[in-house]
């Protein structure tokens, strides 16, 4: 799915309102991956504690939420922007692609909680699109 330019104009619109809990959610968004995904422990077992709320999940969150925002900032072209994290994630750290969409898909739940206002039927089909797309770019690597 390609992005819009209203697409793109709602995906920044709503970064606004919630860059200022990126932290947060990012670490919110990790927790529910790791309990609604178990599998996904496995990329991280050097880690002395995986529950929710452990400071390695929210600051693995925080590392999240940093790649969100610079995806925002290169929505335009997010293969090219997202190259170093795609490299690092296939090369370095070898995660299964499949898991961006997991990840996803676990950040626009924490999304609709926290922003039932701002995360509208239009908003989430932008940000679906672009997790997509972020996704997409993080697994070209993997190629």
């Amino acid at each position: 799915m390609s992005l819009s330019t209203k697409d793109k104009e709602t995906v920044k619109d709503l970064w606004g309102h919630i860059s200022a809990s990126a932290d947060a959610i990012g670490a919110d968004a990790l927790g529910r991956l790791l309990v609604v995904y178990p599998q996904t422990k496995i990329y991280f077992l050097h880690w002395p504690d995986l529950s929710p709320n452990s400071p390695s999940v929210k600051n693995h969150g925080k590392n999240i939420m940093s790649g969100i925002a610079l995806a925002v900032t290169k929505i335009d072209d997010l293969k090219s922007g997202l190259n170093a994290l795609s490299e690092q994630h296939a090369f370095q750290l070898r995660v299964d692609p499949a898991n961006f969409k997991l990840l996803s898909h676990c950040i626009l739940v924490v999304l609709a909680i926290r922003f039932p206002h701002e995360f509208t039927p239009e908003a989430h089909v932008a940000m679906d699109k672009f997790f997509c797309g972020v996704s997409l770019a993080l697994a070209e690597k993997y190629r």
